[in-house]
């Protein structure tokens, strides 16, 4: 198996990681002063505005800026799901430990169940967040 020049060095973007390509639409949910903004522009650059919660576009990934306190989390997702893809993803990025606003992994892997999502991945977004890949567990995406 080979890599491509950019993985070989190690030098992946992050809208690469995140999976992110020209064209697609994404939401951004829970945008306040503390986000990554370097990964945000990375983005914006990748696929033009974010679109915010109040859309009425389909969308293609969906952004959750998620901080302990911020309420309910399965409340949250289930909304973050209502204009989402059927192939869609929801990246849920949470401060890192140490950070103000970390929110404990067994949230996540409580929560996310039962808003009907699962959890693929984690990863390092920034320098001050994280990132978890949901997406809808195939045999559910005909019931939704």
């Amino acid at each position: 198996m080979s890599a491509t020049a950019g993985q070989a060095d190690g030098v992946k973007s992050l809208p690469d990681r995140l999976g992110i390509e020209s064209g697609m639409v994404v939401m951004e949910i829970g945008y306040d002063d503390d986000v990554d903004e370097d990964l945000r522009d990375a983005l914006m650059d990748r696929v033009g505005d974010l679109v915010d919660e109040d859309t009425d576009e389909v969308v293609d990934a969906v952004l959750l800026w998620w901080r302990d306190g911020d309420g309910d989390l399965v409340d949250m997702l289930v909304d973050a799901l209502t204009p989402l893809a059927d192939s869609g993803v929801v990246w849920l990025l949470t401060p890192k430990a140490g950070r103000t606003g970390h929110v404990e992994p067994s949230e996540i892997t409580e929560s996310a169940p039962t808003a009907g999502l699962q959890q693929t991945s984690t990863l390092s977004v920034g320098r001050d967040w994280s990132g978890a890949r949901l997406v809808t567990p195939r045999g559910a995406k005909q019931r939704r």
